[in-house]
């Protein structure tokens, strides 16, 4: 079996550390996506929507974090919490996965995508309105973690972790990367990432993270980056 993932990316992130947590045996295929590789004709190939993570298993090919998450959980017979089996548990995981997408992971992408690709890719800084709006609809999905999925609970299901908390926890780093940090005046929420931490491995955990906390190998990369305008179609699509 074989994964393609970058770890910049929150969702091949998540796959990452679910897969080293859990000892499932696999292959990692490197795709960088800021040098475009996504773009190219070979992955193209792999995946018509040009875009990681991918899942290879034999002749079978998966895209989607989370349709990825959830092969795993059955084909692998993982530990039942992951993605509960009791019908009302599943569907908090459910719930959080389906609401996540376009609220958390895209709050926590624009925050990062504009501040590490906005000079680089238009010649000055994100807008002070764009960047503070965007921060705002990032506090506002924050709000909702802690207050509707999270509430008093150790975990967002309950008593243990399970695949919403590990989806959540790497979309909440992504930020940190470009120097702004989501967990900044929340205790409540920094208490959960470390009870995250310690259930994946803390070393398991920061070493998944290096390269998106490496902000100073991050700009050279942006730098030094000749494909870098083939992100640019996605870059103002994304930001219109």
């Amino acid at each position: 079996m074989q994964l393609h993932l970058d770890l910049l990316s929150p969702p091949c992130r998540g796959l990452y550390l679910f897969a080293e947590a859990l000892k499932i045996p696999y292959e990692f295929r490197l795709v960088d996506l800021l040098a475009g590789q996504q773009y190219s004709e070979e992955f193209g190939k792999l995946n018509l929507v040009k875009k990681a993570p991918v899942l290879e298993d034999g002749s079978f090919v998966l895209s989607e974090s989370t349709a990825i998450l959830q092969y795993l959980v059955q084909k692998c017979s993982v530990a039942d919490h992951w993605f509960p089996a009791e019908l009302q548990q599943r569907a908090r995981v459910d719930e959080y996965l389906s609401w996540q997408h376009l609220n958390l992971r895209s709050h926590c992408s624009k925050v990062f995508l504009l501040r590490l690709m906005h000079r680089p890719l238009m010649g000055s800084e994100a807008p002070k309105d764009k960047l503070d709006a965007t921060l705002e609809d990032m506090k506002q999905s924050l709000d909702l973690l802690e207050e509707k999925f999270l509430q008093d609970k150790p975990f967002i299901v309950g008593n243990k972790i399970s695949v919403a908390d590990l989806v959540a926890m790497v979309e909440i780093m992504q930020p940190l990367g470009v120097g702004m940090d989501p967990f900044q005046g929340r205790p409540k929420l920094t208490a959960w990432r470390d009870r995250v931490k310690k259930e994946l491995g803390v070393k398991l955990v920061d070493q998944a993270h290096e390269a998106l906390l490496d902000s100073s190998g991050l700009q050279q990369k942006m730098q030094n980056n000749a494909e870098l305008q083939k992100l640019k179609p996605m870059f103002l699509k994304y930001f219109r």
